[in-house]
């Protein structure tokens, strides 16, 4: 019976790791494999180029300008969905009235899908769209939105922020149950205010669950692709030209599958650093004992 009872845990993980074997460890090598291949001469009978992938990918500004779009991208989005989502949920955690109301019409971003929130965004911020008409009526000159490289990049990421709020907020949300609520009642008793009380009793206890959303949400940014697709094309002048996006246009417009691969191979090493990162920043105490 105990020789039972000591692999039964694995028992349990043989689905998960399965699938983990079958739509990740399989493709990551078979992608790692191509990266070694040059198919500009025959996508049937590529050639065998050693390291020539990585070496041009590190010699190209393009590849420069679209890693600096990726951090700028992550910059903009991952600070406001980490901070934003988590003052969103104390404020719901509270007891007012209507709170299930407030919760729908939060969560309703998340439900509707990333491309038919892109094209809605993008009639937001065409010339003649609602946001240049309101800043017309403002005396303020009309924006040039996703046709500005100041703002493009900027513009895409709201509708990142956008999407992601209620969704992670729920997050939060189911992280806020575990707070005892005699730390609050304490705080109360010793006069700490609104502020004070969440950034000495909330935010030390749901520490575990900003780095979870700080992971995900590093992730998300790092590999966002609808947006850009959907509303720049990477466009103007490659200032929204992402990383996933660069992927994309290497692979399938240009059928450079081995350079395309050596990107992916890449982009793979970043968020697992970054990943490993911010488990440590946020959770380096347990990681210490």
């Amino acid at each position: 019976m105990n020789y039972y009872k000591k692999y039964t845990p694995y028992l349990f993980l043989l689905p998960a790791g399965a699938v983990l074997i079958v739509f990740f460890f399989i493709p990551f090598f078979q992608t790692f494999a191509l990266s070694f291949f040059d198919y500009s001469s025959s996508l049937y009978n590529p050639d065998f180029c050693n390291f020539d992938n990585y070496i041009k990918l590190f010699k190209e500004p393009v590849f420069y300008k679209v890693m600096l779009n990726t951090f700028l991208y992550l910059v903009i989005a991952v600070p406001f969905l980490v901070t934003f989502p988590l003052f969103l949920a104390i404020l719901i955690n509270q007891k007012i009235r209507g709170i299930t109301l407030y919760k729908i019409l939060l969560y309703l971003p998340v439900i509707v899908s990333i491309v038919v929130a892109a094209i809605a965004f993008k009639w937001l911020y065409a010339s003649q769209g609602v946001l240049n008409y309101i800043l017309s009526l403002l005396n303020i000159k009309p924006a040039g939105w996703l046709v500005d490289t100041n703002w493009a990049l900027f513009s895409v990421a709201i509708v990142t922020i956008w999407k992601g709020i209620g969704y992670y907020m729920m997050i939060y949300l189911a992280s806020l149950m575990s707070v005892p609520q005699e730390l609050y009642e304490a705080c109360d008793i010793d006069g700490a205010n609104f502020i004070t009380k969440h950034l000495t009793v909330t935010v030390p206890h749901i520490m575990p669950t900003i780095a979870l959303v700080s992971t995900i949400s590093t992730i998300s940014a790092m590999k966002v692709f609808a947006e850009i697709y959907v509303m720049t094309k990477g466009g103007p002048l490659n200032s929204t030209k992402t990383i996933v996006y660069y992927i994309y246009e290497r692979a399938f417009e240009n059928l450079d599958l081995g350079y395309a691969s050596a990107l992916a191979v890449v982009l793979l090493v970043i968020v697992m650093l970054l990943s490993l990162i911010n488990v440590l920043c946020f959770e380096r105490n347990k990681y210490s004992e």
